[in-house]
């Protein structure tokens, strides 16, 4: 439950959630995460280390790059979690339906003429 709790308050976030986004097209520099936002660089790493220590983005080095790279296994269990609410909406949803078919018969049947 510690890394679903890390996990949801990394995502809390839109930035966080926006550069997560971004890293679904493969590793990018600080700076090119940075593009689309007004924020500074620093406020932009203070994101990306919030997402290091949730373990949903890893750094790595090559010469001067430091590329950061999408982590997802911390989404497994965020994904299992929501597992439970998905099937929940399916069967309530499931219900609303026989229900509304129900009562679309029900109203056919008074609409329909009858033979006297």
């Amino acid at each position: 439950m510690e890394t679903l709790d890390r996990t949801l308050g990394a995502l809390a976030h839109p930035v966080r959630r926006e550069i997560l986004d971004r890293l679904t097209a493969g590793p990018k520099s600080v700076t090119e995460l940075a593009e689309p936002f007004d924020l500074s660089l620093p406020a932009v790493s203070m994101h990306i280390r919030t997402l290091e220590k949730a373990g949903l983005v890893t750094r790595s080095r090559d010469a001067q790059w430091r590329p950061c790279a999408l982590a997802a296994e911390p989404m497994g269990e965020l994904s299992e979690w929501l597992e439970g609410y998905r099937r929940f909406w399916e069967q309530s949803l499931d219900r609303l339906d026989a229900y509304a078919q129900t009562v679309k018969r029900g109203e056919s049947a008074d609409a329909a003429p009858t033979e006297d």
